[in-house]
């Protein structure tokens, strides 16, 4: 089996194009995503044909739960299809289990140099997030965890985030409160979580700690959710760059149309064959 090891922001996946998942998707995210006896990566991505698109993008995690949406992936899904299948096209739409998304790529010299993306609107309605309030939006929401109270910011981006904003996200324990968070009965399907920091009015700080995978480098959906829920408490405008990990997003709400674009880099890494098991 053929793949392509890419990355945004050193979020990474292995991605492989077929005409179908294989049996035993799940399981073979586990394998492939383990970083010492597999390939290496957060998850593992299959881009299937597309009746409503022009290419198809089904995400697992490295734990082989399958997530809604992903931010970097689907700018690596493009990527990739600009620079094996369609050669030229610079506006491209992509099928995702949260809904149909335009893309478009930017290139100097024939290579992409970054990926805009229209990732819709954010749902803010608590049976939708989902949360268990039935209210919306859930802003600035007291969840307790083990005697320590956190204020969350509820936002979906197709898939449920748990926004915090902290003094100092770069140095917040996000491996302590991330795990406990993710799996709180505030969340019935889980949630990823980002601890966020205001730099500036156009700048935020944030790390993650994703659901069905952990702290990982980057975010797309999450810093997304970030900039939405920054609106939202006042602290920035639409218009943000959040700093993650692996480095810079520019995320805009646009107050237009109420939609969410995303402008930020992705990267082959390497190609390589899957042998299975020996």
């Amino acid at each position: 089996m053929r793949f392509t090891k890419m990355q945004g922001l050193g979020n990474d996946f292995v991605v492989i194009w077929a005409d179908q998942s294989p049996e035993g998707a799940r399981d073979l995210a586990r394998r492939m995503c383990d970083r010492h006896f597999g390939v290496g990566a957060d998850g593992l991505v299959f881009l299937l044909p597309s009746n409503a698109g022009d290419v198809q993008m089904r995400i697992l995690n490295s734990d082989g739960s399958e997530a809604e949406q992903c931010g970097n992936a689907i700018r690596c899904v493009a990527t990739y299809y600009y620079e094996r299948i369609s050669g030229a096209r610079r506006e491209l739409s992509v099928e995702t289990k949260a809904g149909l998304q335009k893309v478009w790529l930017e290139t100097k010299a024939g290579q992409v140099s970054g990926v805009r993306v229209d990732m819709g609107e954010p749902i803010l309605e608590g049976k939708r997030i989902p949360v268990s309030l039935d209210d919306g939006p859930v802003v600035d929401h007291p969840v307790e965890v083990e005697g320590t109270s956190f204020p969350i910011t509820a936002v979906s981006m197709g898939n449920p985030h748990a926004v915090i904003f902290v003094e100092d996200a770069a140095g917040y324990p996000v491996e302590t409160w991330g795990p406990r968070l993710e799996k709180h009965p505030f969340f019935p399907n889980h949630t990823n979580v980002e601890f966020v920091s205001v730099r500036a009015k156009d700048e935020l700080e944030m790390r993650v700690w994703e659901r069905g995978v952990g702290q990982t480098l980057a975010c797309g959906t999450g810093a997304c959710a970030s900039a939405v829920a920054a609106v939202l408490n006042g602290e920035t405008g639409r218009q943000v760059l959040v700093h993650l990990k692996g480095g810079g997003l520019t995320i805009e709400w646009d107050e237009s149309d109420n939609r969410v674009y995303m402008t930020g880099p992705a990267q082959t890494v390497f190609e390589g064959e899957w042998a299975g098991d020996r």
